[in-house]
This record gives structure tokens, sequence and C-alpha cells, in this order.
């Protein structure tokens, strides 16, 4: 009986610092966030969506290496609007493409999203925010100010990186 107390202990230990684990992941307040939604989910505009991405989050990131604060981030990304249309414009050309497209800086709506077991609730969000045509496909998005999208494409680059916890390997080994 007090193997099953010290099991049930330790079940319920798991899962308290799982969930304090997964949560701790957050985007910071003072974040700025950059979304490029496609025209639809046809294969021809998810990848004109992944290109778009690329080159402009290449420059975002070259634009903004030198941001200290929200403010000095939101500024730059203000006056780049007609640097990020035409690098929209060029890229879909490039792609043949004849959509049309808006690029707008402000608050903007996130739709609530799940990514690596972390929930980002829905709302408005200082954004840069990209949509192509008629903005109904499935988006991406990353985080501009802190720049967090360079450690995700970084992180991307490498190998998988593979988390163990050693409450789940104890009960691996417990009950296999």
């Amino acid at each position: 009986m007090k193997k099953l107390g010290i099991v049930l202990a330790i079940i319920v230990l798991y899962g308290v610092f799982h969930s304090l684990m997964m949560s701790s992941i957050v985007i910071p307040e003072d974040a700025i966030r950059f979304r490029v939604i496609a025209n639809s989910n046809s294969k021809d505009d998810q990848e004109i969506k992944a290109e778009v991405s690329k080159v402009l989050e290449s420059e975002m990131t070259d634009s903004l290496r030198l941001a200290s604060s929200k403010v000095e981030a939101s500024l730059i990304l203000q006056s780049a609007i007609p640097t990020f249309e035409n690098l929209v414009a060029s890229t879909l050309k490039n792609a043949n493409s004849s959509l049309e497209f808006q690029v707008n800086y402000g608050m903007n709506y996130f739709p609530e999203k799940i990514y690596n077991g972390v929930k980002y609730d829905a709302g408005e969000y200082e954004s840069l925010v990209v949509t192509l045509g008629d903005g109904l496909g499935d988006n991406w998005w990353c985080v501009l100010f802190p720049p967090l999208c360079v450690m995700e494409a970084e992180e991307t680059e490498a190998e998988e990186v593979e988390y163990h916890f050693f409450l789940e390997e104890f009960f691996h080994h417990l009950f296999s």
C-alpha cells in the first residue's frame, strides 16, 4: 500500500512539473509578432507564403539586429514598410504570381495557437502582418522582437533535439 502511495505521489508531481515546464515558455508582453497569411491552403499558395516569410524574415532580422527596445524595433519596422512591400511584390513576381497583398503594422488579430505544447491565446497583438490574396490559408508566424524568429530558424537547421524528463523515464522503466 505504501508503494502505491509513493507511485501516486510521483505521478502527481510529474504532472505538476511537466505543466510548469511547458507553461514557462511564453512570448514576452513587449513582443512584436510577425505573421504571413497564405491566400489558400493549395500547395502553390503555401509555397509562396513560405518564400515570402523567408525573404521578409531575413530582411527584418538584419533591420532589427541593433534594436534594443520595443519602441526602437517598432519605429524601424514602420519605416521599412515600403521596403517590405517591394520585397513581397518582387517575391510574388519571381513566383509568377499575380496575387494582391497587404502589409499592415499595428494591432492585429492572432488566433489561438498551440506550439510545442504551449498555448498562445487569441487576441490583438502589435505585429507586422502580410496577407497574401484572400488570406484564407494557413499562416506562418514568429516573434520579431525579441528576436525569437532567429532562434526558431537556427533550431530547424540543427538536428532534432529530443528532451527527456527524469520522471517520465522513471515511469517508463517502472512499468515496462
